[in-house]
């Protein structure tokens, strides 16, 4: 009867935070900054899911959130965002049991190759003519920019991903 119960607990929750993450990529699609702020507050249940479910039915819930997204979202640049970055949550904490010169470098490595492969699928495979228009007006020296940039915020994001974690362990605690 007790494992009946877990199991329906966290199906419940799961199914509760994949659809606040899909409505939040929903709604991101809205406002022009949404497009990178979205997928990393999609994936910010994922610090729940990693203490009460085991990885590989996170890895299934990441599956079920970026299937929605990418079927529901308005924005096609928001849910592929998602979908290629919004499994960090997930393999973060492997990650952090490297050395933290390694850890730091392959941090940043995962997220410069998602992000290329991201832009690499949208621009030459999808061709979305807003995207290429930007890519266009964009000068050398301002895309460079903004990768640094988008490396600074995913730093950012990665010290808010480990401080709320060890918010809800000591809440989860209690």
């Amino acid at each position: 009867m007790r494992n009946t119960e877990t199991q329906a607990r966290q199906l419940a929750l799961g199914g509760v935070l994949a659809s606040l993450a899909v409505v939040i990529l929903i709604l991101g699609g809205l406002v022009p900054v949404g497009t990178y702020v979205a997928p990393m507050l999609a994936s910010l249940p994922l610090i729940a899911l990693l203490a009460e479910l085991p990885m590989s039915l996170c890895f299934g819930w990441f599956a079920v959130v970026a299937t929605l997204s990418v079927l529901l979202c308005p924005d096609r640049e928001t849910a592929c965002v998602f979908v290629f970055l919004g499994w960090y949550p997930i393999v973060r904490p492997a990650l952090d049991r490297l050395p933290k010169l390694p850890r730091l470098a392959s941090k940043l490595l995962i997220f410069n190759a998602a992000v290329a492969a991201l832009y690499g699928l949208l621009l030459l495979v999808f061709r979305l003519e807003a995207l290429i228009a930007e890519a266009r007006e964009t000068g050398a020296v301002l895309f460079a920019a903004l990768l640094l940039l988008g490396n600074l915020t995913f730093l950012l994001f990665d010290v808010l991903l480990e401080r709320l974690t060890v918010i809800y362990q000591r809440k989860r605690k209690k």
